[in-house]
């Protein structure tokens, strides 16, 4: 069968973000300027916003930057006005090499180097300082550890330190752990073949979840093996973790510490990326379609599954990532283009 457009564009890009070779060339997708948009609201001047996290308080979104010139953004909800946060003036260098230990440094930080950025995750601090772990691609693959300073009128980003990936996983999504470790899943291998990648599509398993502490540094999550896996989140008491399978267009559960762990998957219907909790501790999964971007929320007891949103792929505003609920709206991010969408949470 004849794959859509969208999709050979989705790992095209995907691909070369993570060194990859695309299946093949894309033209650009006709786009409608964002001071000619009328019937969407949008938030302008990212680069490919993938990823998404509110802030405390609600007052700044932290959009990750998938491709041209990388690093990371934050946008104050008020005004949508966006400042590239990292790297910056602004920005500062704290390595942690105890926690840390092997990271070379900062990202970006000799001539030369490439920084894209793609998942995201936030780990709220008790007071104004806040821990960000961001999926690194470019001159090296990583998960790379931010702190957030958001007590002045702009967050003020320090790193901290990173974990280089081991060859040739494809890193996509990361969970924070407490003591300063993760999880992430490896979506697609680095320099897979074009027919290794087109099985992915199919639903063929090809990666799976990988954690990491200071003391053993990256393990293999046993039973976690799925086709693309994408976007992860865990449950509050950390027993239970929610997995997007991009590839077969399912989700699944996954015990986190069983030897021989009990999973539970159910089908979504259209490519889930990222997963991220409602205000109401639902699951709110976002994807794309066969040509439009898809929300839906998942109960994480029953695994009942909601449609929020389904959008045709328009000029406006393409290939939904991942949404954020802030009041009584969705921010959507996508893996290309220069916007963010802003949509009706209900």
């Amino acid at each position: 069968m004849t794959r859509p457009t969208l999709q050979i564009a989705a790992l095209t890009a995907i691909t070369l973000a993570i060194g990859g070779a695309p299946l093949r060339a894309q033209a650009p997708p006709a786009v409608t300027p964002c001071n000619a948009v009328k019937d969407l609201e949008v938030v302008c001047g990212q680069n490919a916003p993938e990823d998404l996290v509110v802030l405390p308080g609600d007052r700044w979104v932290v959009a990750s930057a998938y491709t041209g010139a990388g690093g990371i953004n934050v946008v104050r909800v008020s005004d949508k006005m966006s400042v590239r946060a990292y790297p910056s003036a602004s920005a500062k260098t704290r390595f942690d090499a105890k926690t840390y230990a092997g990271c070379p440094g900062a990202p970006g930080a000799t001539p030369g180097a490439m920084f894209t950025t793609h998942g995201l995750w936030l780990q709220p601090g008790p007071g104004p300082v806040h821990k960000l772990f961001v999926v690194g691609h470019g001159t090296r693959e990583s998960i790379e550890i931010f702190e957030i300073d958001t007590s002045g009128a702009t967050p003020i980003f320090t790193w901290v330190g990173c974990a280089i990936a081991p060859d040739p996983i494809g890193l996509n999504s990361v969970r924070g752990l407490a003591d300063g470790g993760f999880i992430a899943t490896n979506f697609l291998a680095r320099g897979i073949t074009a027919d290794a990648r087109q099985r992915m599509l199919n639903g063929e398993k090809n990666g799976e979840l990988w954690e990491w502490h200071t003391a053993s540094g990256w393990q293999k999550m046993a039973g976690s093996e799925a086709s693309g896996a994408n976007g992860l989140e865990m449950s509050g008491d950390g027993r239970l973790l929610y997995v997007a399978a991009w590839g077969s267009q399912s989700f699944f559960t996954l015990p986190r510490g069983a030897k021989t762990p009990a999973r539970k998957e159910i089908p979504l219907g259209f490519r889930v990326d990222n997963i991220r909790f409602a205000h109401d501790r639902s699951l709110l999964a976002a994807g794309q379609g066969e040509g439009s971007s898809e929300i839906v929320k998942i109960d994480p007891k029953t695994l009942k599954v909601t449609k929020i949103l389904h959008r045709p792929d328009d000029a406006a505003f393409r290939a939904g990532t991942v949404a954020v609920e802030i009041a009584d709206r969705l921010w959507v991010g996508s893996y290309m283009g220069d916007r963010i969408a802003i949509v009706p949470a209900r």
